[in-house]
């Protein structure tokens, strides 16, 4: 049975839109959580990551989180922000599953220019255009804090 994708509160976007990283964590091959830093975009329905031209110590295939989610789609993306000042941290925690895509597509193409439009770096070339796709569709969602 397909889940519709759960809606994140309004109040709650303008937050994510802010944020300038979240961490994926995927399952490994053990059953073991890993999780790296990435960037993201939003469309106000589903998340968009991209492997993108920072140096890495292997080819795109055959990174973890790509390995990962080929074999277990299942993923949690949290996005948050600490202050010092302790009433304004908040929290959003998605749970949901994951996609890749690297064939050219209109929802490909899409993502890549949301990310391309939040990041400069992005736009200055650290993105190419047959650039791996990680789709994430929300199942479940927690707010906490300020983001509430």
């Amino acid at each position: 049975m397909l889940r519709r994708p759960q809606q994140i509160p309004e109040a709650i976007r303008g937050k994510i839109a802010k944020a300038r990283v979240a961490r994926l964590a995927t399952i490994d091959i053990s059953g073991q959580p890993h999780i790296v830093p990435i960037c993201f975009a939003y469309d106000g329905r589903v998340f968009y990551s991209a492997i993108d031209r920072k140096p890495k110590r292997v080819a795109a295939e055959k990174l973890a989180r790509v390995r990962h989610i080929r074999r277990d789609s299942q993923v949690a993306l949290l996005i948050d922000e600490y202050r010092e000042d302790w009433k304004r941290l908040w929290y959003v925690l998605v749970r949901g599953r994951a996609k890749l895509f690297s064939k050219r597509t209109r929802e490909r193409s899409r993502a890549i220019c949301l990310l391309k439009a939040k990041y400069a770096q992005y736009a200055g070339g650290m993105l190419s255009a047959d650039a791996p796709i990680i789709k994430i569709t929300p199942e479940r969602i927690t707010v906490w804090g300020e983001a509430q």
